[in-house]
């Protein structure tokens, strides 16, 4: 889905998010408004010349958990995370805004 979104404008981006059903989407889609958002607020950027520059999600720590099984042994469970990191940038302007 990060794939989708990189290069491509703001505006565009979030109608390509709205329709995926993925919930990565509806997470992605949570990151670039907040990104937009902070580009608004700190950067005095406008919002109609912003575009993605770079997308990328990493690896976080997992929480490592461990179920009961039979005869007294245990099967692990990895509940895994991720960073999800945005960068937008205006058109004409090379500042980007991290969110």
């Amino acid at each position: 889905m990060a794939d989708l979104i990189r290069g491509k404008h703001v505006k565009e981006a979030l109608v390509i998010l709205s329709f995926l059903p993925n919930l990565g989407a509806k997470l992605i889609e949570k990151v670039l408004k907040s990104a937009v958002a902070n580009a608004k607020q700190n950067y005095k950027l406008g919002d109609d010349k912003l575009y993605v520059s770079e997308i990328y999600i990493d690896g976080a720590t997992s929480l490592k958990r461990i179920h009961p099984r039979a005869k007294g042994s245990a099967f692990p469970i990895l509940k895994r995370q991720s960073h999800i990191t945005i960068y937008v940038e205006e058109a004409s302007s090379g500042t980007k805004s991290p969110s």
